[in-house]
């Protein structure tokens, strides 16, 4: 009697040219099996290759009209889709065990049989063995690209620096930057295809430098490979390969590279750096080769000590808020007008650490809003300290990253610090980079509508150095422009750079909102900014950000 569902029912072919022997067979196994029959070699071939997803197993006599059973082994050798079926081999002939083997039979049954119990425990022995082996060739490899899987890769990649401790080997991760985008415009099919080609670009500079290759995620290849020295070849293949898919423009392939010569750490921890190199990359455009290397190690560990210390400086206001004037310069003389809030790191330990060395790592481990939400407060409580003091306001706008924006208690979160501190909206302006506005535009857009429904100036920061189209400029909410600080950093009379900047106060000019031109350090700069007709002006021809004590003296 069966047991269990019979969508797992195994089935075993019985093949012998006499009719006897197949029913003395059937009767033992159809208690626990399924079972087919065949006459002759001819008929079973024909069964295998019509049921090769069905059968389980082949009892095979050997001497047989038309094909006899040593022909039906050598065909199923010959044909890669049913050479796995496991085979018993029928057979009162001991001298033909040696012969069968050879072509691949997994067992023997011996004329006349044994008991009914031997013949259904080598049966489903032999079963076993061959779906456990199924299951392992199913998730060995990586159906897309035939490379190995994670697991199969970490483990042939260890075997091989067992076998071969004294070979230098280098970890490789490489990776389609914005994979995802490329999915959601052409279509998981097209994506498919890119991954493909990859893959083949791959396996031709594997041909030549031997090693072996993994697929991780979606848009992740990982290679082991004796050490070498330049890994343009890589580049190369994958580039020619992609040409016929893709623009130029539109491959975004990084590589990152790992070598551990002295074997000093393991298979996973030598991907790990290779992988970290290759997220080095991540804002730079085109194709690009990092290598891990000390200084990179060392950022490493100069990184995890940040993050460490991450809560312990916030608690202990180890992070300082200062203010950086800005300047209208549309009269005669400059007139101090606001400041942007600007955080730096007072660590108790490595001194001074700038915010471009902790902002983005916080940005990247998804601390920045806990950072940033810690700037907002100290920044209204200050000015809410100079209005008292001083009596009179000085604005001021703190920096909205796009994971800020993401977050759904953002406003309410603004709305209750201002409230606590008595201010008023207009006191309070928020910095959006134009970068933030193209990943989401219509939340952001939602977003910034209603912070200046409530009464906050939003400012564009960074524009410039974003993708946003002159179209989208029309329908983002904004109250004005900050010119990114490179365009000003080479400006000279006439100069294309200074051609750029004034095509942007044309278009700011045109929206109908000031520009604030960031970054200004020279009086050169200032006055061809002030001719062209800049509106405000922040930078270290005015002052570097200082304390709030420093910054009184402006007022």
């Amino acid at each position: 009697m069966k047991t269990g569902n019979e969508l797992f029912d195994r089935t075993v072919l019985i093949v012998d040219d006499e009719a006897l022997n197949r029913e003395i067979l059937g009767n033992i196994l159809q208690t626990q099996y399924k079972v087919i029959f065949a006459g002759n070699g001819k008929e079973a071939l024909d069964k295998i290759r019509s049921g090769k997803e069905l059968v389980s197993l082949v009892l095979l006599d050997l001497h047989m009209p038309e094909l006899s059973g040593f022909d039906v082994l050598k065909e199923m050798k010959k044909d890669g889709t049913i050479s796995e079926i496991p085979v018993i081999v029928l057979t009162s002939e001991k001298s033909s065990e040696i012969e069968s083997l050879r072509l691949g039979a997994a067992d023997f049954l011996i004329k006349p049989y044994d008991l009914p119990e031997v013949i259904l425990a080598r049966v489903r022995h032999s079963i076993d063995l061959f779906e456990s082996v199924k299951l392992i060739h199913a998730t060995e490899f990586d159906k897309l690209t035939k490379f190995y899987s994670p697991k199969f890769f970490f483990e042939y990649a260890m075997r091989f620096d067992q076998r071969y401790p004294d070979v230098v080997m280098d970890a490789v991760v490489i990776n389609f930057t914005r994979f995802h985008l490329l999915n959601q415009l052409k279509g998981r099919n097209f994506g498919d295809e890119i991954i493909k080609t990859i893959a083949n670009g791959i396996r031709v500079v594997l041909k030549k430098t031997k090693g072996i290759a993994g697929r991780f995620g979606s848009d992740s290849f990982y290679v082991y490979l004796p050490h070498r020295e330049n890994y343009d070849c890589f580049i190369s293949e994958i580039n020619a390969a992609l040409s016929s898919l893709l623009k130029t423009s539109e491959i975004r392939i990084r590589l990152g590279v790992f070598s551990d010569k002295d074997h000093s750490c393991s298979v996973v921890q030598r991907f790990d750096y290779a992988l970290q190199a290759c997220n080095s990359l991540r804002s730079k455009s085109g194709i690009g080769v990092c290598i891990y290397d000390e200084p990179m190690s060392q950022k490493e560990v100069f990184d995890a000590y940040l993050l460490q210390d991450f809560e312990a400086a916030i608690e202990q206001k180890q992070f300082k808020v200062n203010y950086q004037p800005k300047f209208n310069i549309t009269g005669d003389k400059p007139v101090l007008c606001s400041a942007e809030a600007l955080v730096s790191w007072e660590h108790p330990k490595l001194g001074r650490v700038r915010p471009d060395l902790f902002i983005p790592l916080f940005e990247e481990n998804g601390l920045v809003t806990s950072l940033d939400r810690y700037v907002w407060e100290e920044t209204a409580r200050q000015i809410r300290k100079w209005k008292e003091e001083l009596g009179r306001t000085i604005p001021v706008s703190v920096n909205v990253s796009r994971v800020d924006i993401a977050a759904p208690d953002m406003t309410d979160f603004i709305c209750k610090i201002v409230n606590e501190n008595g201010l008023k909206p207009s006191e309070y302006m928020l910095e959006i980079t134009e970068s933030a506005y193209t990943e989401d535009s219509k939340h952001i857009i939602e977003v910034v509508e209603n912070l200046r429904s409530l009464g906050h100036k939003i400012e564009m920061d960074d524009f410039g150095s974003g993708y946003s189209s002159l179209n989208m400029l029309t329908s983002m909410p904004i109250d004005a422009l900050k010119m990114d600080k490179a365009f000003i950093r080479n400006i000279k009379p006439g100069n294309k750079d200074m051609k750029l900047v004034e095509l942007v106060l044309n278009i700011a000019k045109n929206l109908e909102v000031p520009v604030v031109a960031e970054g200004v350090e020279t009086e050169e700069e200032y006055k061809m900014l002030k001719e062209a007709g800049c509106d405000i002006i922040q930078g270290y021809y005015f002052s570097k950000p200082v304390p709030p004590s420093e910054y009184v003296k402006f007022v």
